[in-house]
């Protein structure tokens, strides 16, 4: 089994392994792995015990781990093991709170939640039946917000909330500025459900109409420039809302015969029918390397031998999952979407040589991520050979030509608990700093990070001295380091180093072989225009991108992630 590091062993005292009434740890590592392997291989029947070991061997040796509920709760009685779900919010008082109390049992039981308000009648319309006035959907966002404030996940974590508006709704308005205070809805994301007619009347600067969505009743004409500007500036000011874009969802929707996609899970990476839940795993690519000539390449043999398994783990997971709803049950069953996604982007590149901000590295994030999803495709083939194909496969886009166990298969998620575990880079995302520090993830509790990539590949090339271990420790990055020659430099380039150009073009060159969603941040310094953020935003429509999420440093009064220079230091 792979050591863990201190920040591993943290998370998963803290999250995952299991502990008595007192509060004490009863579970190690190891027979953690052993747990979840043998509860996920449970779906294998007489070849169960097989399984077990292959998929303990996966995620005992750092190849890949699933989703944070799968974690926690595989092997136990009756444990709900997806990580998020999509619920509907109808247009009354009656199916308003069902839902609410739908989403407390999921965070209860470590799963996200997401939804889309458009469906509610706008704040201050009259209610005939009782002759009040409407609350609208931000008024209800904050019951929902408050409610997830006071169920932590499993005991173990907060509840995590997706809020989408329709950019047709009356309130949209006030949905894109709720977060303006610094105080409301903390516990939700925030996304414009934005369509390609909105784009195009933004780019030719005509009006556009906001709708009732209970009448379809024009309420409001105002200029499409107008209200786009409102959300950059938004975004700008406090890093929501982001955009779900949402007819590139829909083109892509497996199932748009019978269905429409309106919302997402938390982090965006997958589109989800009401009802329908997400089972999550990533592959760690910076175990997917071998020597080569010169120096390191990608294992494609490994990785191939590790998708399969991967994509055999998340089809178990909907067999024994314990389903905590029937509507839930119905629908994932229906159509056993998985999202096989990936972690340790930048540490590969970094053991390649090949710095993030690179035309060679968007060209292998095309390549790699077309064999994963190719590698995925067949697996799913095999499967579906093996146990059948997923019931609603006779209305999906793969029917009649391919038979498929899944009908999705791949998604990018954030990877935030799971790499710090496997000790590796988030997803697809570059380094964040050569050293910082991860606070408000365990209780207020932080972390001091500093990868190991970092300090290995310096003491190869013979850089590494405490000069620059101070420099790397007080700023977080190399970029003053001029003695250091300037290839050295940009390899080591860090994500607000990064220029959004090459942000978006891996987020694009990933999607292009992701049949969900790609969950990526586009990190920008604080002094970041509002300018660049409307060419960001726009540039993320124009690739086709399903959905697209900045944020400019500092511009929520607590973040995650932060450099030790802290706020004021000329270093940072």
């Amino acid at each position: 089994m792979e050591a863990l590091t201190a920040n591993a062993l943290q998370i998963l005292e803290e999250r995952y392994l299991l502990k008595n009434e007192a509060g004490s740890i009863t579970e190690q590592p190891e027979a953690l792995f052993h747990r979840v392997a043998r509860g996920v291989a449970a779906a294998e029947g007489k070849d169960a015990g097989f399984w077990e070991e292959v998929f303990f061997n996966l995620m005992s040796e750092g190849l890949f781990l699933p989703n944070s509920p799968t974690l926690m709760n595989a092997g136990l009685p009756q444990g709900q093991l997806s990580a998020c779900f999509v619920l509907p919010v109808e247009d009354s008082l009656d199916q308003i709170f069902l839902t609410l109390a739908r989403a407390s049992l999921i965070h209860k039981s470590g799963g996200g939640t997401g939804y889309n308000f458009s469906k509610l009648r706008p704040g201050g319309s009259r209610i005939d039946s009782s002759g009040g006035t409407a609350s609208g959907p931000v008024g209800f966002m904050k019951v929902f917000d408050e409610a997830t404030r006071q169920v932590k996940q499993g005991g173990k974590r907060r509840g995590a909330n997706m809020g989408i508006l329709n950019i047709d709704h009356p309130d949209i308005e006030a949905f894109v500025r709720v977060k303006a205070d610094g105080v409301s809805l903390q516990n939700f994301n925030l996304s414009v459900g934005i369509t390609d007619e909105f784009m195009n009347r933004v780019i030719q600067d005509l009006e556009w109409s906001l709708r009732n969505p209970m009448t379809r009743e024009i309420t409001r004409v105002l200029p499409a420039r107008e209200l786009w500007d409102t959300i950059v500036q938004m975004a700008w000011q406090t890093g929501d809302p982001g955009l779900i874009f949402l007819d590139a969802i829909n083109r892509e929707n497996p199932l748009a015969k019978t269905s429409v996609i309106n919302s997402t899970n938390p982090c965006g990476e997958v589109p989800l029918q009401d009802f329908e839940s997400c089972n999550l795993g990533s592959v760690n690519l910076s175990r997917m390397l071998r020597p080569g000539k010169g120096g390191k390449e990608v294992d494609w043999e490994r990785l191939k031998i590790t998708v399969q398994h991967g994509i055999r783990f998340l089809d178990n997971v909907i067999t024994v999952n314990h389903y905590l709803l029937p509507e839930v049950r119905r629908v994932t069953l229906a159509n056993r979407k998985i999202g096989l996604g990936l972690m340790g982007w930048a540490e590969l590149l970094l053991e390649l040589d090949i710095p993030y901000a690179s035309t060679e590295a968007v060209t292998l994030a095309e390549d790699l991520m077309q064999f994963v999803q190719k590698v995925s495709y067949s697996t799913s083939e095999a499967l579906a050979q093996e146990k059948g194909v997923f019931p609603s496969w006779g209305e999906s886009h793969f029917y009649p030509d391919r038979r498929m166990r899944n009908a999705t298969c791949n998604s990018i998620a954030p990877t935030g608990s799971l790499a710090v575990i496997a000790n590796t880079t988030y997803a697809v995302e570059p380094l964040y700093a050569l050293s910082f520090i991860r606070s408000g993830i365990l209780d207020g509790k932080r972390q001091e990070a500093t990868m190991p990539i970092v300090r290995k590949k310096l003491e190869a090339m013979g850089y590494w001295d405490e000069r620059l271990k101070a420099m790397i420790w007080e700023s977080g990055r190399i970029a003053a380091a001029h003695w250091l020659p300037e290839e050295v430099r940009l390899l080591f380039q860090t994500s607000m180093e990064i220029g959004w150009e090459y942000h978006l073009k891996h987020q694009h060159a990933f999607q292009r072989f992701t049949d969900n969603a790609v969950s990526k941040t586009i990190n920008l310094p604080k002094h970041t225009t509002t300018d660049v953020i409307d060419m960001i935003l726009m540039t993320a429509w124009k690739y086709g991108l399903k959905g697209i999420t900045i944020y400019r440093d500092q511009s929520k009064p607590v973040q995650v992630l932060n450099r030790r220079c802290g706020i004021s230091a000329s270093s940072c």
